[in-house]
């Protein structure tokens, strides 16, 4: 089994790779989220495409960073990455559903992921399957009311199969979330909602590990508050709001990737 350190810094190599040869990505998010969805994959459940665990991408602008890990384990190829964003590619820079390839949703607009993983709790609830659904979302996105709506109706009907991680990297698109609209207390918030609520480093293989355990020692639904770096890995990215959505120079790409090796 490969270690999934090395795996994260792989799939990290992926993105700025598949980013750099497409022009422009948004890195800043697909980096600060590699090791939740590194650990995610590590541990998926899939028999076939009813019996299967789910990961809802809500934080869609950030789907060069699922495919880059949907890349390192083999569910879709490395030529089929690096189409990325392409006339043509079946991997835009937000997700089309492709549920062959573990693309669970289409999105676009925030704030949709978590609703829609209220239809697929529910389904799997009345076919007494134990599947989990994993909702990865950004903390900008908490600005929307709609996640709001589906954190009360999740937490008041207690669909302990929906674990959301929220990918806190402290930034969005227009700059850092503290001078848009800050949101604290985040574990208070999901606690009030009937969460079982989690606080971590979420580069940190062993705490991702230990919060999404807690799952099956409570009967409610999970929200780890994964805190994360934007950019992560690539010095000149990281905390820097222009890396939301840029494109890299060839200087660039070297310089990155030459990070990545260390």
């Amino acid at each position: 089994m490969i270690d999934l350190s090395l795996r994260a810094k792989n799939i990290r190599k992926n993105i700025i790779e598949a980013g750099f040869k497409s022009k422009s990505a948004h890195y800043g998010g697909s980096l600060s989220c590699v090791e939740l969805l590194t650990y995610v994959f590590s541990i998926f459940k899939k028999e076939n495409l009813e019996n299967r665990d789910r990961l809802i991408l809500s934080k869609g602008h950030c789907a060069l960073g699922l495919y880059a890990v949907l890349a390192e384990f083999n569910y879709i190829t490395k030529e089929e990455l690096l189409t990325f964003n392409t006339n043509g590619s079946d991997f835009p820079s937000h997700c089309v559903k492709n549920l062959e390839k573990n693309i669970e949703l289409s999105s676009g607009s925030l704030g949709m992921g978590l609703g829609y993983a209220i239809g697929q709790a529910v389904a799997l609830r009345k076919k007494r399957l134990d599947n989990k659904i994993y909702v990865l979302s950004g903390n900008g996105e908490a600005n929307e009311g709609s996640f709001w709506e589906a954190v009360m109706f999740i937490g008041a009907n207690k669909l302990n199969n929906i674990i959301l991680i929220i990918d806190n990297n402290k930034m969005q698109l227009d700059g850092f979330s503290k001078d848009i609209l800050d949101i604290k207390d985040w574990k208070n918030k999901f606690s009030s909602f009937g969460f079982e609520a989690i606080e971590i480093d979420g580069h940190n293989f062993e705490e991702i590990k230990n919060a999404i355990n807690a799952s099956t020692k409570v009967n409610k639904p999970l929200a780890i508050i994964a805190n994360t770096t934007k950019g992560r890995g690539v010095s000149f990215m990281e905390n820097n709001p222009n890396w939301h959505h840029s494109s890299i120079t060839e200087e660039e790409y070297n310089h990155a990737l030459k990070e990545l090796e260390v």
